[in-house]
């Protein structure tokens, strides 16, 4: 009910405000301009008195009465200018009607579509209703909420890191993942989830920081899937094909049938045989036997068989400028390598090949900031 006093009340003002001005008749002005008139014939009377009497000059009289002349014309001729532009009944009447016509119209269009019945909700209220009946939006809003006030709640960042991920708010997710991690201890699935995060905010680049969380993850729970599948795709878009393959290999015969990862390891297995078949020899990386190998040799061996790989992508490169995922393995590789100079060298010549304005050139500086990496001059 108070709603529609109110309402009324509003109305009601707006509505005279619009109205008190047509329906006024301009009795004020003429008014005004009668007793003007009636003063300047008071003063040609009074004047016409002196020079009867000899008190002013008859040169400076017809003076005198030539000024209230004009006065008395310029006062006619506004008088007149008033009546033009007063409106006529017929314009006032129209308008009268048009300014009741806009409340009557508004609120019979609000009693027939809106609610005028609906008790107000307040954000405290719909917060704190059955999380049932509550969109994702509101259980989020909920939850964040709660943890403005609380921020030391190690459990609700833990429940609300999976939720921003699944939203797409990856830079969200991992700040809640650290959160959690640093307030309710460590734990393969907080790890693994942070990973995803850090890759997934980096455009699906699996970065050394989220390399590190997923083996973290695998340190606490070697069968943890998630963790797998992204050091498996890392070792993919290092070049290293043949390392992916037999992780993901490994990992399909461990996964059990109606474990959710298993199309995703298939769909990656194809993707990589693909690439294998379309650039003929596996260029991309060692073979399986190659990798088997490579676990035999010393360090150092195994150092100079991976430098010699990466000088040989970075050769052919040399060849074959326009590769674009070739470029981001060489500069990923001088990178793990700790080759930083060799890494930046690296960025600077894929940014000059495709041009620095490119799409292709902002993604290689994208991903080589995620490896800490920034182009120089």
């Amino acid at each position: 009910m108070l709603f529609w006093v109110i309402a009324a009340i509003l109305t009601l003002g707006a509505s005279l405000a619009v109205l008190l001005p047509l329906a006024g008749t301009g009795k004020g002005e003429s008014n005004a301009g009668d007793h003007d008139l009636e003063v300047y014939r008071d003063q040609l009377s009074e004047l016409d008195r002196d020079v009867a009497r000899g008190l002013i000059q008859p040169a400076e009289a017809e003076e005198a009465r030539a000024e209230i002349s004009r006065r008395i014309l310029r006062l006619g001729a506004g008088q007149s200018g008033a009546v033009a532009r007063r409106p006529s009944m017929a314009t006032r009447l129209v308008a009268t009607i048009a300014v009741l016509a806009v409340p009557l119209v508004s609120w019979g269009l609000y009693i027939k579509l809106g609610s005028p019945d609906l008790p107000a909700q307040l954000l405290v209220e719909r917060l704190a209703k059955n999380p049932a009946d509550s969109s994702v939006d509101e259980l989020v809003a909920r939850a964040e909420a709660h943890l403005a006030a609380n921020p030391s709640d190690g459990r609700g960042w833990d429940v609300l890191a999976p939720v921003y991920l699944r939203l797409q708010r990856y830079s969200d997710a991992a700040r809640a993942y650290r959160n959690a991690i640093r307030l309710d201890g460590d734990s393969a699935a907080r790890q693994a989830g942070l990973g995803e995060a850090i890759a997934n905010a980096a455009g699906g680049i699996v970065s050394a920081e989220a390399q590190a969380a997923f083996e973290a993850a695998l340190k606490q729970d070697p069968a943890n899937a998630k963790a797998s599948f992204y050091l498996a795709m890392g070792l993919a878009q290092e070049g290293r094909a043949g390392e992916a393959t037999a992780a993901w290999q490994k990992m399909l015969g461990a996964l059990p049938p109606d474990s959710p990862w298993r199309g995703a390891v298939e769909q990656a297995l194809a993707d990589t045989a693909g690439k294998s078949l379309a650039g003929g020899a596996p260029a991309n990386g060692p073979d399986a036997q190659a990798v088997d190998a490579a676990q035999q040799m010393s360090p150092q061996d195994r150092q100079a068989m991976i430098e010699t790989m990466v000088a040989g992508l970075d050769e052919k490169l040399k060849q074959n400028p326009r590769d674009v995922e070739g470029w981001m393995r060489l500069i990923r590789s001088y990178a793990v390598l700790g080759k930083a100079d060799q890494a930046r060298d690296a960025l600077g010549r894929a940014v000059a090949v495709f041009g620095a304005g490119s799409e292709e050139a902002k993604k290689f500086t994208a991903f080589a900031a995620t490896l800490g990496l920034t182009a120089t001059e």
